[in-house]
């Protein structure tokens, strides 16, 4: 069994606040390096010279974290235990010419990011973050949590064929939010606003990568309060259990392995970054931890050859009104425990060895765990688990929790999951 404090229905509480305070992966990598810092973890610069002390290690890069924990006992050829994960979401993005309008209305000019159901953004209250690059070279985070933005829905009066042919959403023309009303489009609007909550001088702002989301806070639903109804589960829900399951295997310092945390920008674009999964990002980092350690490079072939990551993302509940869309013979289900992904045209990375290490892992967590395969007439997705293995060279786990409503803007996961999958995440980096 695990010897780390187990979570209860509080991680779930506690991932609440982490979404709400995660607008955008720069957020949602900046919190988790505030809780890996109170917990004694310190940042390292890319650019600066690694030690091989022992403890808690951070590196941020724009969206992405890779956190990792270096206990005594570890030699230059350690292998690595890695939870991986990503930070972002389908949203709305502000474009580089953002001011735009008509017809008396003030707009917001944006781009689809990832594959967001589009009908889910209508009429929403929306608020506004992301990065701020400014003049002198640094950064700025910023968030408008309030009401600034909606996306209106035509009404029904003006398009009688809805109810027969369904919502047509040209991506383009109708997903362009408004935000107040006037006739003359100023350029640089936006920006000057942005720069007035900011307590930023005019002009300052010379580069931005801006985000929509939904003000409406998590919640838990339900008779019972057995389901949290909440924004960006897929995947902040797995990047918080990581994050506390790090922590919380820092704890001790005889653990056989190194365990990590990865989580990656621009999976939901396909994850071809300098901050994504098919970048260099992780795989630079776990070595030069094996050569600050004093390691070779036989060292760090020896470290890889024992590394084995779950790639942990959110996946499909059988959702009750479209059973038939789901595998006849597996139907995972809102708190039955996290979910193993599992496709043999390598969508996801797992395979019978790759099933035993998670199976050895719930079980020492004393949690029940399920497994997930798509209909055989269905496409089926894909995470960064089949990049991670391919690129590394390290063995890899898809799994995850169920949840409904993916990639909506408001997304619906059993209460009990979120804190399952930590305690379960704890077990593996332990060993």
């Amino acid at each position: 069994m695990s010897t780390a404090p187990r979570f209860d229905r509080g991680h779930t509480e506690d991932l609440m606040s982490f979404l709400a305070a995660a607008p955008t992966p720069y957020h949602a990598v900046a919190s988790a390096a505030e809780r890996l810092e109170k917990a004694g973890f310190r940042q390292v610069e890319e650019t600066d010279a690694w030690d091989g002390t022992t403890g808690g290690k951070y590196v941020l890069r724009g969206g992405a974290i890779v956190a990792w924990y270096v206990p005594e006992s570890a030699a230059p050829h350690t292998p690595f235990r890695i939870v991986g994960a990503h930070t972002d979401s389908p949203n709305l993005r502000v474009k580089p010419q953002p001011d735009a309008g008509g017809h008396g209305w003030r707009q917001v000019a944006v781009e689809i990011y990832g594959g967001p159901l589009l009908n889910s953004w209508l009429d929403r209250d929306l608020g506004l973050a992301g990065r701020l690059s400014l003049r002198d070279g640094t950064s700025r985070l910023v968030n408008i949590d309030r009401p600034l933005l909606r996306v209106p829905q035509l009404a029904i009066h003006m398009d009688r064929s809805v109810p027969t042919d369904g919502l047509k959403l040209d991506k383009q023309r109708h997903m362009q939010p408004v935000w107040g009303l006037g006739d003359d489009i100023h350029e640089g609007d936006l920006i000057r606003f942005l720069e007035e909550e900011t307590g930023l001088s005019e002009g300052e702002v010379t580069g931005w990568d801006l985000m929509t989301y939904s003000v409406e806070p998590p919640a838990f639903l339900g008779r019972d309060r057995e389901l949290v109804a909440g924004p960006r589960m897929d995947n902040l829900l797995s990047v918080h259990a990581g994050t506390a399951a790090l922590v919380a295997a820092s704890n001790r310092d005889d653990l056989p392995y190194i365990p990590v945390l990865a989580a990656f920008d621009h999976e939901e674009n396909g994850s071809q970054s300098d901050t994504g999964a098919d970048g260099p990002l992780l795989g630079g980092v776990l070595e030069r931890s094996v050569f600050a350690r004093g390691g070779s490079y036989e060292d760090r072939a020896r470290a890889f050859a024992g590394t084995v990551c779950l790639s942990s993302d959110t996946g499909h509940a059988v959702h009750p009104n479209y059973a038939e869309r789901h595998d006849p013979t597996h139907h995972p289900r809102a708190n039955g425990g996290p979910i193993l992904k599992v496709n043999v045209n390598n969508r996801y990375a797992t395979d019978g060895a790759g099933r035993s290490v998670f199976a050895a892992a719930c079980e020492r967590a004393g949690v029940p765990f399920q497994s997930f395969v798509s209909n055989n007439a269905m496409p089926c997705g894909t995470t960064i688990g089949p990049i991670t293995a391919a690129r590394h060279g390290i063995k890899t786990v898809d799994i995850g929790v169920a949840i409904l409503s993916m990639h909506s803007v408001r997304e619906l996961c059993g209460a009990d999951d979120p804190h399952m999958l930590a305690n379960a995440l704890v077990a593996f980096l332990e060993g």
